[in-house]
Order: structure tokens, then C-alpha cells, then sequence
């Protein structure tokens, strides 16, 4: 039988340099591979609001997240499928410390670059998309 796949919610961190897009990475706590910051959607929070805890508890972020998602993938892992709806996230600030501080790594980086480092092409695409609109959609002022 199998199970519904478990919701999670995830933020895509980003800033502009000029004219240039950014966008802030993880490293996973297991693998030390680039993805963005994500976990379960928590009881009584709306999807968004759940990543944005996510990206302080992960990266140290603090910033205003969207709430019309960019992308969705999946994953499985402990053979279970999860369901990841990502939103973006304009950085207002990255906490100097944070709660994962010493297991996970952070790097801003040109959109271009983000793309190639991750696994999931669903992400990769939408960065891709998205940097190459200018305001792109779910741009937060």
C-alpha cells in the first residue's frame, strides 16, 4: 500500500546585486550537497510561513517569503515520498548565528551557479526561469 506523499515546504533565498540575481544555498546535514532550505509543513502554519521558519532555523535568514509557490518537487528518503512546495524568499537578513550554524554551510551565489548545484531539476529550472525576468515573478519589493 502505499502512502501519500508527506507535504513540506521550502524557501528559494535570493537578493539582488544590481541587476543580478542571488541566491543563497545549504549544505545538507548528511551529504554536505547544496539544496534550500526545507522541512514538514508545522501544525497551525500555512505552508509559506513554515519554510520562513525553516530558512531561520537552517540559514539564519530573515526576510519576507512569498506566497504563490515557484516550483514543487519530490524526493524520497527513509522510503517515504515527500512533497516539497518552494517559495521564494527575499533576505532581509543572515543571522551572523543561527540554530544549525554548526552543521550546515551557506554561500550566496549567481542564480547561473545555484542552478547547477542542485539535484532536484524542478528547482534548477525555476531558478533559471526566474533569473531571467526582471522583476520575476513572486519578486517581493
Amino acid at each position: 500500500m502505499l502512502l501519500p506523499p508527506i507535504p513540506q515546504s521550502a524557501v528559494l533565498p535570493y537578493r539582488h546585486e544590481g541587476p543580478h540575481l542571488q541566491i543563497l544555498l545549504i549544505t545538507s546535514r548528511n551529504t554536505g550537497r547544496w539544496i534550500v532550505p526545507k522541512g514538514k509543513v508545522e501544525p497551525n502554519m500555512t505552508p509559506w510561513a513554515s519554510a520562513a521558519k525553516e530558512a531561520l532555523e537552517e540559514a539564519g535568514l530573515l526576510g519576507v517569503v512569498g506566497r504563490e509557490q515557484v516550483c514543487e518537487f519530490s524526493y524520497e528518503k527513509w522510503e517515504t515520498t515527500f512533497r516539497v512546495a518552494v517559495f521564494p524568499m527575499r533576505v532581509a537578513e543572515c543571522l551572523e548565528n543561527w540554530e544549525e550554524k554548526d552543521v550546515r554551510a551557506r554561500a550566496w551565489m549567481p542564480a547561473s551557479e545555484a542552478a547547477t548545484r542542485l539535484r532536484e531539476k524542478e528547482l534548477s529550472a525555476a531558478i533559471e526561469q526566474l533569473a531571467a525576468v526582471n522583476p520575476w515573478p513572486g519578486h517581493l519589493p
